[in-house]
């Protein structure tokens, strides 16, 4: 099986909608359930400055996954960074298709956009989620306390990153 990755279109808004409305997608991302198909479109439609939508497509051009890079082009002092989101739709959870994005991502991150630090934040408990991460070079920097609101109780998130610079230092 082959994943490919390509820019968002703003046409993909109902398989966006449908990857975030899955409910592991739910429980393990900051989106609330039940994701608007109107707010998708009209978020594809029109993106805000800085920000870089990728998909991963399988069989068919079927869009199975998604990922937001946010840069922040006019804030001076965070130009040299990059926030993550990604969601990858139930059924095609564990098969490589979160590799995939984040790989791509690192690749726009280093190669075209100059970033030199990634982050993200997660869930202390999506594990599946942490050892990709790790994988791809990310460290936990700290634990967020009662950060999100999920299933009637507050939960802590990690944040991770992963700096350009260290990674080339010791050989990653």
């Amino acid at each position: 099986m082959t994943v490919m990755i390509r820019r968002t279109e703003p046409s993909d808004y109902e398989a966006v909608q449908r990857i975030l409305a899955s409910p592991k997608v739910v429980w393990g991302t900051l989106q609330l359930p039940f994701p608007s198909i109107e707010q998708w479109r009209k978020r594809l439609a029109e993106p805000p400055e800085g920000l870089f939508s990728l998909v991963a497509c399988v069989e068919n051009n079927e869009v199975v996954g998604q990922l937001a890079l946010q840069t922040f082009p006019n804030r001076p002092r965070r130009r040299h960074v990059g926030q993550i989101g990604m969601a990858v739709r139930d059924d095609w959870q564990g098969k490589r298709v979160g590799t995939a994005l984040m790989q791509a991502a690192i690749d726009l991150a280093d190669n075209w956009l100059n970033l030199t630090r990634l982050e993200l934040e997660l869930f202390v408990e999506n594990t599946p989620a942490i050892r990709l991460y790790e994988k791809c070079g990310f460290t936990i920097e700290g634990t967020l306390v009662d950060f999100a609101f999920r299933d009637g109780q507050y939960v802590d998130t990690y944040i991770m990153a992963r700096l350009r610079g260290q990674m080339q230092a010791d050989g990653s």
